[in-house]
């Protein structure tokens, strides 16, 4: 197992995950509903034990998530537990606890993270190069460049990731000639789109668009994280649209998306896990912990007080991964009050 998880990088596609409709006709509010009630704030304890647990659990996915959440929630008084993870036995969880030193700039680590520079695997050590680049080693950046170029898929679409959380304008060039790249990988191409988008380039629309009319889930997921990441008025209407996909999962992808952008129109969609039983009726376990992690994690995005309830349910769910969500949902929640 361990060898295999060696082998097998994250991709961390945020992780991870169009007709252009008008506002009138699809009532767009960009107004959220009030703030979640004051009582959120006694679930932290909780969500932070979830958080502290994930990060010293057994199974290396379950770090790797507890990390992201670290570093998504800015929970910065956890990072000294993180930094201990960028010497764990496995090529994914030194992975992203590098990047969480990056994200979150935790000075700290600098010399910790440097060391990563010199990790014997080249998505670890790209991942250092991020890290030592938000530090202020802008020098490092050219290591990520390169890395998107590399013959290694894996590598290949883990630069193209971090090119596209690096904020730097200059890595779009590079990102689109992975783009077009034939050598390139179907999945890395759609890490490409995604990182585009995330750089705020609009001209990438109709290649996103493209992503939500896949006859694939998994594209339209992706599409949909590269349309949140976009955020332009063209873009959260084509959210809005995907509101009314065939998938459960892709309509609870959208309405995170749109909830992180300040619109509340997917509330229903998230409301509808809970309280029509027959949406999960008869989905296996593996499904059912897809759809109701992607119900936590929207959650987290969308502050009207008809999902507070079920917050309490998701922190006890029986799966660590959506105890993580639930965790990562309360600590957004509260950050929002």
């Amino acid at each position: 197992m361990k060898n295999v998880l060696n082998k097998e990088i994250c991709l961390l596609v945020l992780c991870p995950f169009l007709t252009c409709a008008t506002i009138v006709i699809f009532g767009f509010n960009e107004a959220l509903a009030t703030a979640a009630p004051a009582h959120i704030e006694f679930l932290k304890p909780q969500a932070l034990q979830i958080i502290q647990e994930g990060l010293a659990d057994d199974d290396p996915r379950i770090r790797t998530k507890a990390i992201e959440v670290v570093a998504d929630t800015r929970q910065i008084h956890l990072m000294p537990k993180v930094q201990r993870l960028l010497t764990d036995d496995f090529v994914p969880v030194r992975f992203s606890a590098a990047l969480a030193v990056g994200d979150t700039k935790y000075h700290l680590a600098k010399t910790s993270v440097e060391h990563l520079l010199k990790d014997p695997d080249e998505n670890v050590r790209i991942a250092a190069a991020y890290a030592m680049t938000r530090l202020a080693s802008a020098d490092k950046f050219k290591l990520i460049l390169k890395a998107a170029r590399s013959k290694d898929k894996k590598v290949r679409a883990n630069a193209t990731i971090l090119l596209g959380k690096s904020g730097d304008q200059s890595a779009l060039k590079p990102l689109y000639t992975v783009l077009r790249d034939e050598d390139s990988d179907y999945k890395v191409r759609l890490q490409a789109v995604e990182a585009i988008a995330s750089l705020g380039d609009r001209r990438i629309y109709p290649k996103v668009w493209t992503m939500l009319i896949s006859a694939y889930a998994d594209d339209r997921v992706m599409g949909i994280s590269a349309m949140g990441a976009l955020g332009t008025t063209q873009a959260k209407n084509a959210l809005i649209t995907m509101l009314g996909d065939d998938i459960l999962e892709v309509r609870l992808a959208a309405a995170e998306q749109l909830g992180m952008l300040g619109n509340s129109t997917g509330a229903p969609e998230v409301l509808d896990v809970f309280k029509k039983k027959k949406l999960t009726a008869g989905l296996d376990d593996e499904d059912l912990e897809r759809v109701n992690m992607r119900a936590a994690l929207a959650r987290g995005r969308i502050r009207t007080a008809s999902l507070t309830e079920f917050l309490p349910q998701l922190l006890d769910d029986r799966s660590k991964t959506v105890r993580t969500a639930a965790a990562k949902a309360v600590f957004q929640c509260t950050k929002q009050n």
